[in-house]
């Protein structure tokens, strides 16, 4: 993957929080540092943004703390309750209690998209703007700035946040508030259902007695050729499902896609099939292994283990 080199912010010095410094959060707050942005860091807990103090950034005790002199809120946390949570709760600790009317508030987590309507909505009410902005890519994309940056809310919030966003990857503007949930949501239930796919055929290779490694060299380049063949069938491979992006998530993802699709009554019989296998894997152990270890429950239930 291309990395995109560091340029110095079109706007010195923007004043950024940084809410949730995890695997994905550490790595693009290091990157908002290294573009010329102030970063003011929190992390529910403080020892994983403390790394961050050494290359510049504030770290704080509470998400009030981290946003009192922010212009922009970056929340790259769980789910949406968590979000919630430390957005709207926490007592005066909360996220909002520290931010000023105008403050720009961009959500990068995977939520649902009736769950970032509701978070604009209340937000809108304080006089503080609002995107969701989920991402793919994974700790890659965020080491590289290479994500895949889905927006969903105003025009001209998404245009504000441009100097925000060109340090992490390519961001593109889908619709409204929880529109860029929506193509988050599409993203996950194609990579979820494009793992399963690769899974099986290379099972059902191995157990007929070709090399999957051969196979997958063999269709490389034809029709099914992707992304997931390449990386996570090189996993598969390998045996390699250390957890770039988890079971759990995928498994969160794909109920997040079949709670949206029943609200707005449209039958997703497909993700519903896939929802229940990284579930029964999760059921068996599988939870904090990589979404490609899907490859190891359906091993599990051919007898291939």
């Amino acid at each position: 993957m291309t990395e995109t080199p560091l340029t110095p912010s079109p706007i010195p010095g923007l004043r950024i929080a940084v809410l949730g410094c995890g695997l994905m959060g550490v790595p693009m707050a290091r990157r908002l540092l290294a573009a010329g942005h102030v970063v003011h860091a929190w992390n529910r807990t403080r020892a994983k943004a403390e790394p961050l103090a050494a290359l510049g950034a504030f770290v704080h005790d509470t998400p009030r703390q981290a946003c009192i002199k922010a212009d922009y809120v970056i929340s790259m946390l769980e789910n949406g309750q968590v979000v919630g949570d430390v957005l709207f709760g926490m007592g005066q600790d909360g996220a909002i209690h520290g931010m000023r009317a105008g403050t720009l508030v961009v959500d990068m987590a995977s939520i649902q998209p009736r769950e970032a309507r509701d978070h604009a909505a209340r937000l809108s009410e304080r006089g503080l703007r609002h995107l969701d902005a989920p991402v793919s890519g994974g700790t890659v994309g965020a080491e590289n700035g290479s994500l895949a940056i889905m927006v969903g809310g105003k025009t001209e919030d998404f245009e504000a946040a441009q100097p925000l966003f060109a340090p992490l990857g390519r961001a593109t503007h889908v619709g409204p508030h929880g529109a860029g949930q929506l193509a988050k949501l599409a993203n996950q239930m194609i990579v979820g259902i494009s793992i399963g796919a690769v899974a099986e055929a290379l099972l059902l290779c191995a157990k007929g007695g070709a090399d999957p490694a051969k196979v997958r060299e063999a269709i490389t380049g034809g029709f099914a050729d992707s992304r997931i063949l390449q990386l996570h069938g090189q996993r598969m491979v390998e045996r390699d499902f250390a957890a770039r992006g988890k079971m759990t998530v995928q498994l969160k993802d794909m109920r997040n896609a079949l709670a949206t699709a029943q609200e707005i009554g449209f039958d997703a019989p497909i993700t519903r099939l896939f929802e229940q296998l990284y579930a029964d894997g999760v059921e068996h152990g599988l939870g904090d292994l990589d979404h490609s270890g899907l490859f190891v429950e359906l091993a599990s239930r051919n007898a291939m283990q």
